[in-house]
């Protein structure tokens, strides 16, 4: 007989479900732990990333089910988005088959992982009954005064005629149509995340586990600084426009500021864009660069002199230019700048390109003024030599106090601590989205849908066969009566940025099928104990999450010890390929599928080139379909591969050779487990079988519990060849065998059943409590000791822990290895370290 996962691992996901074993059910007797990945995209192909994410988070739930915890550990879909809209436009289908087609594949594809989910609690986004909750919530964030509307800059794409995210625009370009975005400005609907910048940001402190990447990340996205808001008086400036408000983090530099700058959207440049056509001209070609940092930093630095000047605030005889700049943007700060090029790159390549003059403010401490832009960090120690505090020697942080200071001693302006974040911008012009609960009427204005007319469905009937929103193509679900009034009015019909959906959907687990957001059993449930995804959802994501349990607590959704949505963050690694390569005769590039490879040669004979560890790409073709694994070896052959090579926060390379051998070492634990079905006795090697039994489970759990899943996996198979060398008798292996599959369980599910079943485990082993180490096994008698002969490791001896020294050195000496090396002389010098290791030198 041999081990057959095609057979063994339907029939223990059968007996699973049968059992109930992954409902999650409130126990106020027991602990809760709530388990939870990042939930997947519906693209219709699950991938080898996701089997290594999704076998963390099951190894994770399984282990604290087994402890005596409650858990939760759900799935769902982030179906809302682009994607869906972009293959309906392609394909002439519907988002919504697409969608929903795609979740049943998909599903389909990761039941045979085993995984421990409570698929009872599955939503997709794009469900009425979860976004029409979103909306509710939306609503009560309004009436809160947590949602605004206003005019704003936006990333805007001129071919599918709609506003972009930041992430959407890639090297200036829209992310689908490849043309050229454009800034516009337009009403968006916001979030006002700012007003909570100042918490989120203090209370990053107390994720202590979080990854500490992660929480700096946040850090510098939130942008907290310390700086001076003051005003320049203006020069013969048109009415109405006789100050410029600027803010500076770097106050201490104003003394080398040679010119001023101002936004193509300030108040100022609007106003003289009207009036000069040269500036008009400007202005267009400054907003055909997108809203992006990327955008602006790379852009190259243009100005328009606008003719005017301001003043000095300390020297009224001192007057500045005022430009127009393409790299700033309005909603940052005041819109308006003063340049100091001798300390900033910026700075210094626009006043290069204008020649504007470049006084430096400060210098290296022991050497002389430098060429180029100085701007060294804040931390360090300079010398000033036109400082506020005159000649001095201090750090930047020292002088950027001592310039706020002395501007608001002698009335210019005032010390303010800005952020970098900024108000979330959740309008998107598209139809596959959440639909915005407002109406807009001619009398009322702004006016929010009523809760019991929720969900505001999306209609079924648009079509996409012309760029734009279909929504705002379809007359019968725009026009309708006023909520307020009953006047002929229209609804809104952008729709919510897709991060909307993600920020509060580990909330709508614990209840999701309420007919209220949340319930008591969110306040049982949360928070999230431990959170599971890619570091490239670091910012964004979790930034959202972390302000929207904000909201929902303001809102009356999230009890207060929730407004921290994960309490513990794990980031992993990829899974990894080869890329093999063939070039066109024109040398470029084609790529070839792993299976199309043999030996180093396409199925043609032509050789590759190979491209090592690359992310899994479909355009390079390095792509390995978990289904094709799971038919060939099982789903715990996959999932013990992507637990086993490396540690879970690195990445992990999918090789052939080792799917193969962790199939193999699988088999071998069968077949060994086989062989002991009726073994009974005694033997001499009991005691120490029960001593490597009780190490084992203690190390198994640390591994566990501290995330080392690979370390885990080594110990495992460290296990397995001391269980099948051990000379123990039968009866002792068997109760060995049983702990095995027990410490296996969380890893290969399925595999573990078998071998418990074989064993004479009671009912399921993943219903078994976990094993618990005998503190008195765990005691040492015996420690084994390397010998190094002039400083290499050239043998070892095992002996009693409180053996003397001197028999200790005894038994070194009679130790062949060492007999040999000191060819029949005494040592110059024999060194016992206790329970470390003996140096004998020759």
């Amino acid at each position: 007989m041999s081990y057959s996962p095609a057979q063994s691992e339907p029939k223990w996901q059968a007996a699973w479900d049968e059992a109930g074993t992954f409902t999650a059910r409130r126990d106020e007797a027991k602990p809760k732990y709530y388990v939870l990945e990042m939930f997947p995209y519906p693209s219709g192909r699950i991938h080898m990333g996701h089997v290594r994410n999704y076998t963390m988070g099951d190894v994770v739930a399984r282990y604290k089910a087994s402890c005596g915890f409650s858990v939760l550990h759900p799935m769902g879909w982030d179906a809302f988005g682009m994607p869906a809209e972009n293959a309906a436009m392609e394909s002439g289908g519907h988002p919504k088959d697409w969608t929903y087609g795609n979740i049943a594949v998909m599903k389909q594809q990761m039941k045979p992982l085993g995984l421990s989910i409570d698929w009872s609690r599955e939503f997709a986004t794009c469900d009425p009954d979860y976004y029409g909750q979103q909306q509710a919530m939306f609503l009560d964030m309004m009436e809160a005064g947590l949602v605004y509307r206003k005019s704003a800059q936006v990333n805007w794409d001129p071919v599918d005629m709609t506003v972009l995210a930041n992430e959407q625009v890639i090297d200036g370009k829209g992310w689908r149509s490849g043309a050229a975005v454009e800034r516009k400005e337009l009403t968006q609907w916001f979030f006002k995340i700012s007003d909570f910048a100042d918490d989120l940001l203090g209370a990053l402190d107390g994720l202590k586990d979080w990854p500490e990447k992660v929480r700096l990340m946040q850090a510098n996205w939130i942008g907290q600084s310390r700086g001076l808001q003051f005003a320049f008086s203006t020069v013969d400036a048109p009415e109405g426009f006789d100050r410029l408000d600027v803010y500076t983090t770097r106050p201490d530099t104003l003394m080398g500021a040679s010119f001023a700058a101002i936004s193509p959207d300030h108040p100022l440049a609007k106003y003289l864009e009207r009036h000069d056509p040269d500036v008009a001209a400007f202005v267009a070609e400054c907003r055909k660069l997108g809203t992006t940092a990327e955008a602006v930093e790379t852009a190259e630095k243009l100005g328009f002199d606008t003719g005017l000047k301001v003043r000095h605030p300390f020297d009224t005889a001192w007057e500045l230019p005022i430009y127009i700049a393409n790299f700033i943007l309005m909603d940052y700060g005041t819109g308006a700048i003063f340049g100091c090029p001798a300390h900033d790159a910026r700075d210094f390549e626009f006043a290069q390109k204008y020649d504007l003059p470049i006084d430096p403010v400060f210098q290296p401490v022991d050497e002389g003024i430098p060429p180029g832009a100085y701007a060294p960090p804040k931390t360090e120690v300079v010398r000033y030599i036109r400082g506020f505090a005159g000649a001095a020697e201090q750090t930047g942080e020292e002088a950027v106090a001592a310039a706020i200071a002395f501007c608001e001693e002698n009335g210019v302006g005032h010390g303010v601590t800005n952020y970098r974040l900024r108000d979330w911008g959740l309008s998107r012009q598209r139809y596959w989205g959440c639909p915005i609960p407002v109406v807009h009427c001619p009398s009322c204005g702004v006016v929010a849908e009523r809760k019991e007319n929720l969900p505001v469905r999306l209609p079924d009937d648009v079509t996409f066969d012309q760029p734009g929103n279909p929504l705002d193509r379809h007359p019968t679900w725009r026009d309708v009566p006023c909520p307020a009034c009953g006047g002929a009015a229209r609804r809104e019909t952008d729709t919510m940025d897709t991060f909307v959906d993600s920020s509060w959907y580990f909330a709508r687990f614990t209840a999701p099928h309420a007919p209220t957001p949340t319930t008591d059993e969110t306040d049982y449930w949360m928070n999230v104990d431990q959170y599971i995804g890619g570091v490239e959802h670091a910012i964004l994501h979790l930034l959202y999450s972390r302000f929207f349990c904000r909201a929902m607590h303001k809102t009356g959704h999230l009890p207060a010890s929730a407004q921290e949505p994960f309490n513990a963050l794990f980031t992993q690694g990829m899974v990894t390929h080869e890329i093999y390569m063939t070039r066109d005769p024109q040398g470029r590039p084609v790529y070839h599928l792993p299976e199309d490879v043999v030996d180093g040669r396409t199925r043609d004979g032509t050789p590759v080139e190979v491209i090592p560890s690359a992310k899994m790409s479909k355009s390079k073709k390095n792509v390995v379909d978990p289904m094709s694994i799971i038919d060939a070896y099982g789903a715990d052959t996959a999932r013990w591969f992507v637990m086993s090579d490396s540690p879970p926060e690195r990445d992990v390379e999918w090789t052939a050779s080792g799917a193969e051998a962790a199939s193999k070492f699988l088999g071998r634990l069968w077949r060994i487990a086989n062989d002991l079905t009726e073994a009974t006795g005694t033997g001499p090697g009991d005691d120490a079988l029960a001593r490597a039994t009780a190490r084992a489970t203690l190390d198994v759990t640390q591994g566990i519990e501290n995330f080392a899943f690979n370390k885990a996996v080594a110990r495992l198979y460290e296990f397995t060849s001391t269980l099948s060398k051990s000379d123990a008798g039968g009866a002792a292996k068997r109760d060995a065998m049983r702990v095995m599959s027990q410490l296996l369980s969380p890893f290969v599910p399925h595999l573990a059943e078998d071998i418990w079943q074989m064993m004479g485990g009671a009912g399921l082993v993943v219903q078994a409590p976990w094993p618990k180490a005998d503190p008195a096994l765990l005691v040492e008698d015996s420690v084994t000791l390397p010998i190094q002969i002039n400083g290499k490791r050239r043998a070892e001896i095992t002996v009693p822990k409180d053996m003397p020294k001197d028999q200790i050195e005894a038994l070194v000496l009679a130790d062949e290895t060492v007999i040999r090396f000191l060819e029949g002389n005494m040592p110059k010098k024999l060194i016992v370290v206790p329970g470390r290791i003996v140096n004998v030198v020759a």
